[in-house]
């Protein structure tokens, strides 16, 4: 047993269990984990998915890169091993809400599939992947953040679809084309996605 470990008493059996909590709030907790390259349109989807299960009732709370990497994950950059460490702590975030009922929606570029799948194996059955579809061209054309352009000029090392290859979902549990599809046409197909996941069964 690891040193650090020999003082921790786990008490999860005197805890109120996630069933509980599912009970209380009146929905299912899933993680829907949002994948694509950047400016693929995750976080504006994210933002109409929460908003539109808000006005149905429903507890959400949004991980993204501005809140997960400006707080618990500061520490971290981008190479390969902080990328790991990146996406191992927020699927560790991310099962706490799902184990207190509440529906998370990720909004993570994570560009390869051994990434997803750590992620997947931390989550466990909770975990739904969607990806964000949207080619690299699409992306760098809208450039929302600019940094597409800090990435090609050399400001930006180790950047997902410049410098480092994004690994597109073999078989996601939902992808969508935001190329083909509008903002609002991409958050309709999410919800009619996402809800029939999160009823509460009686």
């Amino acid at each position: 047993m690891a040193k650090h470990t020999q003082n921790i008493h786990p008490v999860f059996e005197r805890m109120l269990g996630r069933a509980d909590k599912a009970a209380l709030l009146g929905q299912e907790a899933r993680v829907f984990w949002m994948t694509g390259l950047s400016g693929s349109g995750k976080s504006t989807l994210a933002i109409g998915l929460e908003k539109a299960l808000y006005q149905k009732g429903y507890l959400t709370q949004i991980l993204d890169g501005d809140n997960i990497r400006s707080g618990i994950n500061s520490n971290l950059g981008f190479s390969e091993e902080d990328r790991m460490e990146n996406i191992r702590r927020i699927a560790e975030v991310s099962k706490l809400f799902v184990n207190c009922g509440i529906i998370t929606i990720n909004s993570f570029v994570s560009p390869t599939r051994a990434i997803r799948q750590q992620a997947r194996q931390i989550i466990g059955g909770d975990f739904v992947e969607i990806y964000i579809n949207a080619s690299l061209e699409v992306c760098e054309q809208r450039d929302v953040k600019g940094l597409y352009k800090k990435a090609r000029s050399g400001e930006i090392a180790n950047f997902t679809g410049i410098h480092q290859p994004f690994e597109a979902p073999e078989h996601p549990d939902l992808e969508i084309d935001t190329s083909r599809n509008t903002i609002e046409e991409s958050v309709e197909k999410l919800v009619d996605f996402v809800l029939p996941l999160i009823r509460k069964k009686n």
